[in-house]
């Protein structure tokens, strides 16, 4: 028997290896890029928010966001919403003829992840749910009519052990996926999961889309190094089709790592620092990369660094190289 047992093991191994590195993928006869944007993180690297949001709608022609919609900046006091930011950056994306994936919830894109507000930050778990769910509800009310939204994202990879959150709870996010759909029957929801330390099943199982991470060179707080993803466009490839033919369901890149993930704070790193994980080198070989997975619905990761790039240190050299991607040839419907 255990003979046997360590045969069947190394018979899996081998398979899943094969599965997972052999190969290679056919690239996407058309790609729809897209570009994530934070209001805090833009107003992290620049004075400017709203500068850095118009100068991706304009001058790189834009036509596919990622919005971060943080509970925290909308509602400063119980019950007391503030819209006017979230309603300026739909505006201006449908004044663009740009399209919105929002994303809802208590966990949504940038440090720390949780965006709880100060005066939910004590609440016991069934309380705190309970408030998410009612600003959910307040969220799909306002917004799902707005001619820029394209569809929600619920959460932000709210299943994997990611930033400082006081939970992960699969009921729940059903929970919060059910109540989105009852409110809306117009738009999709997206479930983000990690591209590179899951395989997207439970994501699949909830959405009717799945949004990836796609990381290649981070810092890695626990091995306290500098860490490379040992892993392939093929790797990527082959777990969307194993979702395609299980759920029936598409998976898109939904961050594609285009800025340093550095140590500390990226506002102080130096430029040797950043370009450990994030030189102009890797900065391109990060795009082929994410071509050569097949998948056909990228959005990059760091729009707000690329404009403080160009704007404040005269590197202009990522922002121009992005803006190779949303010329009209590129454009093509969302996802």
């Amino acid at each position: 028997m255990g003979k046997k047992f360590i045969v069947v093991v190394g018979i899996t191994l081998i398979a899943g290896f094969v599965f997972l590195f052999v190969g290679k993928a056919k690239e996407a006869e058309n790609i729809t890029w897209g570009v994530n944007f934070s209001q805090k993180q833009a107003t992290y690297l620049s004075s400017d928010w709203k500068a850095t949001y118009l100068a991706l709608l304009q001058d790189l022609n834009v036509k596919n966001l990622k919005i971060a919609a943080h509970w925290d900046l909308l509602e400063r006091a119980d019950e007391e919403f503030f819209f006017e930011d979230v309603d300026w950056q739909m505006d201006e994306a449908e004044r663009a003829g740009a399209k919105v994936l929002l994303a809802i919830g208590m966990k949504t894109p940038r440090w720390p992840e949780c965006h709880i507000p100060d005066w939910a930050g004590d609440f016991k778990k069934e309380k705190l749910q309970e408030e998410i769910l009612e600003m959910l509800q307040v969220m799909v009310l306002r917004y799902k009519d707005h001619p820029a939204l394209f569809a929600w994202q619920v959460e932000n990879e709210p299943l994997f052990p990611f930033g400082e959150c006081p939970f992960r709870d699969f009921s729940f996010l059903q929970n919060e996926v059910n109540l989105v759909q009852s409110l809306d029957l117009d738009h999709e929801i997206v479930i983000s999961d990690s591209g590179e330390l899951s395989l997207w099943m439970n994501a699949a199982h909830l959405g009717d889309r799945v949004a990836v991470t796609l990381y290649r060179r981070i810092w890695s707080k626990e091995l306290h190094t500098f860490f490379s993803v040992p892993l392939l466009p093929i790797s990527y490839s082959r777990k969307a089709w194993l979702v395609e033919k299980l759920f029936g369901k598409e998976v898109i890149i939904g961050e594609l790592q285009a800025e340093p993930w550095v140590k500390e704070e990226l506002e102080n790193a130096t430029f040797n620092e950043q370009e450990k994980t994030m030189s102009f080198v890797q900065f391109k070989d990060n795009i082929t990369f994410a071509k050569e997975t097949g998948l056909s619905s990228i959005y990059l990761w760091g729009g707000e660094w690329w404009y403080q790039m160009k704007e404040d240190h005269n590197r202009e050299e990522f922002w121009q190289e992005a803006k190779k991607l949303f010329q009209p040839k590129n454009e093509n419907s969302n996802f």
